[in-house]
């Protein structure tokens, strides 16, 4: 999901708000669609990297000879479903040493702290979010009141900032902090290698923006507005082979991969759906922008 979020009580009354929230229904979740628990088939993107989300939920697999990176986790029950696709893919689900994350909204996080620990994977976070998953989502400063959007609070085990680098096993990613949608949303460029040539892919997260976003400013984000405004001047000058994101539906996955169909990481390229999506999303900023809201 996309969108924004507050600060610091006990980690034990922390975790008691958190297994509350998963004893809660799918129903409780703000902006919640079915399509973020339909399973769907795990595949090779490019490379080393694989899909290995839900239907819509974005979670990517990088695999290498040292272990393996898994960037984002799906909800609080999508663990199982990650952990089959991995599996199925050939990969063994505890090899995996480095997890990340797009953005600090339970959809995409909610799962980590089960994920570390059947694996021991070491959390690594833009310093923007890094509260938020500490505290369980406590501090989020659009759902930090919801108890539907808390999940386990979540021990971190590196920071990480804007311009950062993470390398493991031969692959590297460069950190791209992308803030407005959350405080420490964060994009990822990576290069990977197949059989004919080397791509270099964005794992992006899109700044969509909530509707209980004000992008004037908000008491408990009052440089919402400046991120935006960065985000949307940084994605516009990146240069890339190809990209994927947060949600499936942003890059068009289903329309442009069906389970079955054979590897081709052409696919994934189409610069202008994503200039146009990133064009979008900034003309509904400066919209809300002029109104005041």
């Amino acid at each position: 999901m996309q969108t924004i979020f507050r600060f610091s009580l006990p980690l034990s009354m922390l975790l008691a708000f958190a297994f509350v929230s998963l004893g809660q229904s799918h129903s409780t979740y703000p902006y919640y669609d079915a399509s973020w628990s339909k399973p769907y088939e795990p595949f090779r993107i490019a490379g080393n990297l694989y899909y290995v989300g839900t239907y819509d939920l974005g979670c990517y697999l990088i695999t290498t000879p040292k272990g393996h990176v898994l960037i984002n986790s799906g909800l609080k029950d999508s663990p199982a479903q990650i952990r089959k696709n991995v599996e199925t893919l050939g990969f063994k689900f505890k090899d995996i040493k480095i997890l990340l994350t797009t953005q600090g909204h339970y959809d995409h996080v909610a799962g980590l702290a089960e994920i570390k620990k059947i694996t021991g994977a070491k959390m690594m976070v833009h310093e923007g979010d890094a509260q938020v998953l500490t505290d369980g989502g406590r501090s989020d400063f659009i759902f930090g009141e919801n108890e539907g959007a808390l999940f386990v609070p979540i021990k971190i085990d590196r920071v990480l900032h804007d311009g950062d680098t993470i390398q493991i096993g031969g692959t590297t990613l460069l950190v791209l902090h992308h803030p407005g949608h959350t405080k420490g949303s964060t994009s990822y460029l990576v290069d990977v290698t197949d059989e004919k040539r080397s791509w270099k892919v964005l794992i992006v997260n899109m700044p969509s923006i909530l509707t209980e976003t004000k992008v004037t400013g908000m008491p408990a984000y009052p440089n919402v507005g400046k991120d935006y405004q960065h985000t949307f001047e940084s994605l516009k000058k990146l240069q890339f082979d190809l990209w994927v994101a947060s949600h499936a539906g942003q890059f068009g996955m289903h329309a442009k991969h069906k389970p079955g169909d054979p590897y081709g990481p052409e696919v994934f390229a189409d610069r202008k759906r994503y200039d146009d999506l990133v064009n979008r999303l900034e003309q509904e900023y400066d919209k809300r922008l002029k109104a005041g809201q």
